[in-house]
């Protein structure tokens, strides 16, 4: 261990290690490795790949969308051991130009022609489940949390042993039929993977990474806290991260709202309360406007890969709803209104699950409605969109939510069987307002700006 390296990096490499190590001398059928957000889940994956593959022979690779499976091809052609990768596809995605050319990258629907020229072999979980006949030494499966129990099931045949890497806090699997017959099974086929094998395999290891390199120390407390079982912390430092402006001496609600994210790494805009349900476009402008003041006021980002500055762009910002309605709307008013917004990202908290921007900007979950369904509660949704950021991350929302918390306590069910590790969203959501109460910035019946 490098006398230089700082305790963050020390502990992230200890921790590699360990896993690295224990991996070829594994007895259990399966080892879990669960990971905070921007903790380096897919240097982890690339690493244990190389690893495998050197041992056991051609190292097999599953996640659950073709964007992750495209993004890990990529990494796994830029490791330094010069990895030959391969992409197992379905017929109807077609590959990223860069992978397709890509002198180390082969690309096909077929196993029978990827398996005897490559290092590693990675596809969706839905592909995977449609391979017959063969059986691997070892898989690693990244993003594990949003595996449904059931495609484990029915790809679990093809390896001796796997390696599970994902992130607990984030959004759990999903299924657009009703799921409440399954909830009492001990093997619920629509439960996560991961908590279905730890809770018929209690011995599986479990191995943490304890450090976050996306989120910075302003952010990693309330994360780790609100949403998370086992703490961890920063790997940068409270002064590695700045933000400032070129522009100076504008006094608006707007700029006060982006000069306290900017030293504090929060802020809560409090519109009014209202009821609006789903399309609230005054709340919609106001989210526009943050985003466009970050680039009106010339907004200088620092940090450690960019210690002399780098300036803002449309495309260093998320936008986060949590339906595609909003995200809909806002992407409309952008385009008509917000020019100078051409390029910025705006999803659901869904697609922007694994993602990592400079700044985000969050519409709350419950801005505006008039009761707290669990969809809206639940806290893996609120744990994706607050934590993509690298330097601060802004929300708006209407006044009157936690009156609204506490007019509809959590009453989900509870069964047995396998558990989420994400705790329960009534309970996260207070514990984000809570440390939100005193980053509020509270605007008057007229919001927008004039500029």
């Amino acid at each position: 261990m490098s006398p230089h390296q700082s305790p963050a990096h020390q502990q992230t490499n200890e921790a590699t290690r360990t896993i690295l190590e224990q991996l070829p001398q594994l007895t259990h059928r399966g080892l879990v490795v669960e990971a905070p957000p921007g903790a380096g889940k897919t240097s982890l994956v690339a690493q244990a790949a190389d690893t495998l593959s050197k041992t056991s022979g051609p190292c097999i690779v599953m996640a659950q969308t073709n964007a992750q499976v495209d993004q890990l091809v990529w990494r796994f052609a830029q490791h330094p051991s010069r990895l030959r990768a391969a992409r197992l596809t379905g017929i109807e995605h077609e590959a990223p130009d860069d992978l397709q050319t890509h002198p180390r990258i082969r690309i096909s629907t077929r196993i029978e022609d990827l398996e005897q020229t490559a290092d590693v072999i990675v596809g969706t979980a839905m592909k995977w489940a449609t391979v017959t006949g063969r059986r691997w030494p070892w898989a690693v499966i990244d993003e594990a949390y949003q595996m449904r129990s059931d495609m484990l099931l029915r790809s679990a045949g093809l390896f001796d042993r796997t390696l599970f890497v994902g992130d607990p806090g984030q959004l759990d699997p999903f299924s657009n039929i009703t799921t409440d017959r399954f909830a009492q099974l001990h093997h619920d086929p629509v439960s996560s993977a991961v908590a279905v094998l730890l809770a018929n395999n209690p011995d599986v290891p479990v191995h943490q990474l304890p450090v976050s390199w996306r989120l910075p120390p302003s952010a990693v407390p309330l994360i780790s806290e609100a949403f998370y079982s086992t703490p961890f912390r920063a790997g940068t430092a409270e002064t590695d991260r700045t933000l400032t402006f070129t522009v100076t001496g504008m006094r608006t609600l707007t700029d006060k709202v982006i000069e306290h994210a900017a030293r504090t790494g929060w802020a809560l805009l409090e519109l009014p309360a209202r009821i609006t349900h789903h399309l609230d476009s005054e709340a919609h402008h106001a989210i526009l406007d943050i985003a466009e003041r970050l680039m009106v006021r010339g907004t200088i980002a620092t940090c450690e890969d960019n210690p002399q500055g780098h300036l803002l762009r449309p495309d260093d910002i998320a936008i986060g709803t949590v339906h595609r309605r909003q995200v809909q709307h806002i992407r409309l008013l952008q385009a008509r209104h917000y020019p100078r917004l051409h390029g910025i990202t705006v999803d659901t908290a869904n697609k922007l699950q694994g993602s990592e921007r400079r700044i985000t900007l969050v519409l709350h979950p419950l801005s505006g409605r008039r009761d707290a369904s669990t969809f809206h509660l639940e806290a893996g949704r609120l744990c994706v969109l607050t934590s993509r950021h690298r330097h601060a991350c802004i929300i708006v929302g209407r006044a009157g939510i936690g009156e609204l918390l506490e007019t509809h306590p959590s009453n989900s069910p509870t069964y047995p069987g396998p558990a989420t590790k994400v705790p329960d969203g009534w309970e996260a959501h207070h514990t984000v307002l809570e440390h939100l109460a005193q980053h509020t910035i509270r605007a008057s019946s007229r919001v927008r700006d004039r500029h």
